[in-house]
């Protein structure tokens, strides 16, 4: 489990072992895992070249083999000037910190799922993988639709040889990245002179249910289809978003 140690990662962990579930979870930071019950916090970066490798390894050095892989980790920063300030740079961060990471952990999962003949992959991706309604998160949008191409691709792979690869698209939910203190809404707020709250709540009203998604909702989502309850799905991008994307 990649980027568990708050949000969507935190509950998706909490779920897991809820279901039964060992889980060997790394984050840059580990205070919310420490102690867990059927947790093994692992600190690592993940952003670096061996850190997902390492993390994988750390799985299978614990319990001989590996049947799920959560891809959760990454991040978006706002870019409230638009694409043209958007520098090459900017995307090289967007793509290390969404693409690489799932890429390099699922690399190293392969191995160990290839040799019991099974596993399940699930990378949480975004709406914004498809849906861009402007340019405040190209970089992230670009790296998400990367994560959704290459689950699809490796689904068709791997499928024959017993390993499902899925996505879980949320839009907005309710953690820290949209509704923190250097969250979506503060940022939009400060570049805007707009209250945050205000800026909340245009984007709830957005919504057809009316209100965010949270983190125990998409990591309900991720764990069935971590499940053999879902054994033959693969190759499937599932959103969860309360209505937001009213067309596909």
């Amino acid at each position: 489990m990649t980027g568990a140690n708050k949000g969507i990662g935190l509950a998706i962990t909490e779920a897991l072992v809820a279901e039964g579930a060992f889980v060997v979870a790394g984050s840059l930071t580990t205070d919310n895992l420490d102690g867990l019950d059927r947790v093994t916090a692992v600190h690592v970066d993940l952003a670096s070249d061996a850190g997902p490798a390492a993390l994988v390894g750390k799985a299978v050095e614990l319990y001989g083999g590996l049947d799920v892989l959560v891809n959760n980790v990454g991040g978006v920063r706002i870019r409230v000037d638009g694409f043209l300030s958007t520098s090459d740079e900017e995307f090289e961060w967007a793509l290390r910190m969404n693409f690489f990471t799932c890429l390099r952990a699922t690399r190293a999962a392969l191995g160990p799922m290839l040799e019991r003949g099974s596993g399940a992959i699930v990378n949480v991706a975004s709406v914004n993988s498809f849906f861009q309604p402007d340019a405040a998160t190209v970089d992230y949008g670009v790296a998400k639709a990367a994560v959704v191409n290459l689950s699809k691709s490796l689904s068709q792979e791997f499928g024959p040889k017993g390993i499902r690869v899925n996505c879980v698209s949320p839009g907005q939910v309710s953690t820290d990245l949209w509704l923190g203190e250097h969250g979506v809404a503060a940022t939009f707020a400060d570049a805007t002179g707009v209250d945050a709250d205000t800026i909340r709540a245009n984007a709830a009203a957005a919504i057809a249910t009316g209100r965010f998604t949270t983190p125990q909702e998409v990591a309900t989502l991720v764990t069935v289809l971590a499940s053999d309850r879902t054994a033959n799905v693969t190759g499937v991008n599932y959103v969860i978003d309360g209505g937001l994307i009213k067309t596909t």
